[in-house]
């Protein structure tokens, strides 16, 4: 190490899993460089890890002083860095360097986006690293600092402190026509970490009377699609149950032709009327016998007269019929 060639004053910086290792030259000369990596559960073994030395990727034969290794590196374990140096025919190791990757990365700022729906001030936060970067999102399990203030022409008043654990956060009852600023810090309390606040984010809030004009189109163009949406279904489910009480629960209900047809039988003009009460006719006849006693025979013979008759069986006729019959009655008994 106290030799010139070597590189000296190894340091790593890593901010959201992007690391980097930065050496000293000591020489003026054209050196040539070769970064070299261990797992550092080599050393824990009683064996000789000499040999075990890998070379990170992209840091070999290299003029300047920095190396990215970040391809190298993975959240479970640790490592060890050194870098050797050459000149012609000479070398030169540094000193070796430990790195944790989680002890060692650090937090960087949270990316920031505001929005706005009524009197709320939405922030949408982006973790550090970026959503992709699952080691960021899952080992650090991260929070965050809201810093929120109402900025006027004439004062900036008091800023106010909101935590939360999502990366979505609302703010209540913001003022119209108001500029309202906002900056977020990550942190991550099991490893007592803690980011630099991030750039600050304003919004300008619109005035209040229109507030309710964006309320009003809000509610008239959900009105606008129910009605588009919920009168053709109406109209359908209403022709459904139609072909379902037509086809489960008919109403059986007789055509108008034939209805009452058992209640008033003979109603119709068309069937024959219901016979008329008929006319019951008794005549009783008498003789005279030859002992000058009269006899009465009484006929029992009854004559059916109806109303609607046509006159072929009228009582003169049937009168005439029984004098004659009473005339050769007469006639025999003489």
């Amino acid at each position: 190490v106290k030799d010139l060639l070597c590189a000296t004053n190894l340091r790593v910086l890593a901010l959201n899993m992007n690391f980097q290792l930065f050496w000293s030259q000591q020489e003026q000369q054209e050196v040539t460089y070769n970064v070299q990596y261990l797992f550092g559960f080599l050393k824990n073994l009683n064996e000789d890890y000499w040999d075990k030395w890998l070379g990170v990727p992209r840091c070999e034969n290299i003029t300047n002083t920095c190396c990215n290794f970040s391809s190298i590196i993975t959240s479970t374990g640790f490592y060890y860095l050194r870098v050797q140096a050459r000149q012609g025919n000479n070398s030169c190791f540094s000193r070796e360097i430990k790195v944790d990757p989680l002890k060692t990365n650090g937090i960087g700022p949270p990316g920031v986006r505001l929005d706005l729906s009524d009197t709320l001030l939405h922030i949408r936060i982006s973790p550090p690293g970026g959503a992709e970067d699952e080691i960021m999102r899952d080992h650090y399990d991260l929070s965050y600092r809201i810093l929120y203030w109402k900025n006027s022409s004439n004062k900036e008043e008091e800023v106010k402190q909101k935590e939360v654990k999502q990366t979505i956060a609302t703010i209540p009852d913001v003022s119209p026509s108001s500029l309202y600023c906002v900056k977020v810090q990550a942190f991550s309390e099991p490893y007592n970490k803690s980011s630099a606040y991030s750039q600050q984010e304003c919004i300008h809030t619109p005035a209040g009377s229109s507030l309710p004009l964006i309320i009003f189109g809000i509610f008239m163009g959900a009105l606008l699609a129910v009605l588009l949406v919920g009168t053709p279904l109406v109209f359908v489910l209403y022709q459904a149950y139609n072909k379902i009480k037509y086809v489960f629960f008919p109403s059986c209900q007789p055509p108008l032709n034939i209805e009452g047809f058992g209640a008033q039988l003979f109603s119709s003009p068309y069937l024959s009327a219901a016979e008329e009460p008929l006319e019951n006719c008794c005549v009783i006849e008498s003789m005279v016998t030859e002992e000058g006693n009269q006899i009465d025979f009484p006929d029992y013979q009854h004559y059916k007269q109806s109303s609607r008759d046509s006159g072929n069986y009228s009582n003169d006729d049937n009168a005439s019929g029984s004098k004659g019959s009473k005339e050769t009655l007469e006639r025999e008994m003489v």
